[in-house]
């Protein structure tokens, strides 16, 4: 493949939409899944739905706290009893779910971006716009790869049937295709500003918003794009699939859902009173979509029409996604509040006050809850 790959030929775009909907039933056995019960990158799955299988707890207390010391912006990731997370002083941790430093390593610049887990390999990348390879057992070092500017966003993981290929996007206009064993670069594509958010798999397609407003499709067996599609001035956070729907808010307030194999946008909602940004990514459950927007409000939106099932004002902006298990919703707010919500009506069941802005989003493993706060505080609760 080309090292900056660009977009297919007009010509082909038919025949290539026509492909994906007839083999898309197939391709989706090809895509890494990670483990039952874990939490292996920042959404829970390569399709960034935040969806747990184990239950959230439905009374929890407080089990330990860890101090870092610096602002954790980056969300937690959590696999094989190891939670890794991110810290504005440059250091990657490796906790127990006890709570127990195992590890820690310095990469040498701020880090934004959640980690990913995937073969007992830790994958992160810092404001210096490096993607450092970890192992999960001692934090040390396999390999570096370098991008032109930082990365903000959550890498992902996709096989090919022969060779795991991480994803990753750059301030640098580019997502990033690499060797997940090695580390070498694949190729590039190129987008036409920032790439801020994560990226979704499903039917080997990855796709994400870009800082240009567009919607983004790469054929990740080609490394090509298909067509762009627009839905905004600016896309700051990431997009959740499923069954051919891309679910995505972006920064003019504007919520879609998208048929990303034809192209069509589905359905799109607002506030019309407020129309604040949606940073944070959507959850989906059932007929649910949940998402919290800078107005101070969760949204529990149809996922057919985009109609509104219920709000709930949590008191201040909300910046982190949130995450489901069917039954309740969790999420926490700019002030530091984490709390879960009634999935069917939206109502308050238990809230705790951390006293610090919250912007990652938490993890979920087990019958524990890990999130970190701007103060540089890991926090677990459970039962």
């Amino acid at each position: 493949m080309n090292n900056q790959m660009k977009k297919v030929n007009q010509r082909y775009y038919p025949v290539l939409i026509a492909l994906i909907i007839a083999i898309a039933p197939a391709m989706t056995s090809m895509q890494v899944r990670p483990d039952g019960g874990d939490w292996p990158n920042y959404r829970g799955n390569v399709r960034l739905t935040g969806t747990t299988e184990n239950p959230i707890p439905s009374t929890p207390r407080t089990l330990w706290t860890f101090e870092a010391g610096f602002d954790l912006k980056s969300s937690p990731v959590i696999f094989n009893s190891r939670i890794v997370i991110g810290s504005g002083n440059g250091i990657v941790y490796c906790l127990s779910t006890e709570g127990e430093l195992m590890w820690l390593f310095d990469t040498g610049n701020t880090i934004e971006a959640p980690a990913l887990i995937h073969n007992n390999r830790v994958y992160i990348g810092n404001l210096g716009g490096k993607l450092f390879c970890l192992d999960l057992d001692n934090g040390n070092m396999i390999w570096e790869y370098e991008c032109d500017n930082q990365v903000s966003a959550a890498p992902n993981i996709w096989s090919d049937g022969t060779r795991d290929i991480l994803l990753a996007g750059s301030y640098d206009y580019y997502l990033h295709a690499i060797d997940a064993v090695s580390g070498e670069g694949l190729w590039k594509y190129e987008l036409y500003n920032y790439l801020h958010s994560a990226v979704a798999i499903e039917n080997d397609l990855a796709v994400f918003g870009g800082c240009d407003g567009y919607l983004h499709r790469v054929d990740l067996r080609r490394g090509d794009g298909l067509p762009e599609i627009e839905i905004a001035s600016y896309v700051a956070g990431s997009p959740a699939l499923e069954d051919g729907t891309a679910y995505i808010g972006d920064y003019d307030g504007v919520f879609s859902a998208v048929n990303y194999l034809s192209g069509d946008i589905l359905w799109r909602w607002t506030d019309e009173e407020r129309s604040l940004p949606f940073v944070a990514s959507p959850a989906i459950h059932g007929n649910r979509i949940i998402i919290g927007n800078r107005d101070r409000f969760v949204y529990s939106l149809d996922k057919k029409t985009g109609a509104v099932q219920w709000r709930t004002n949590t008191g201040s902006r909300i910046e982190s996604s949130a995450v489901t298990d069917g039954r309740q919703v969790l999420v926490a707010n700019m002030r530091g509040d984490v709390m879960l919500l009634d999935i069917n009506t939206g109502m308050r069941l238990w809230t705790f006050e951390t006293g610090s802005a919250i912007s990652g989003s938490p993890a979920i493993s087990g019958n524990r809850i890990v999130i970190g706060t701007n103060d540089g505080t890991v926090w677990c609760f459970g039962n």
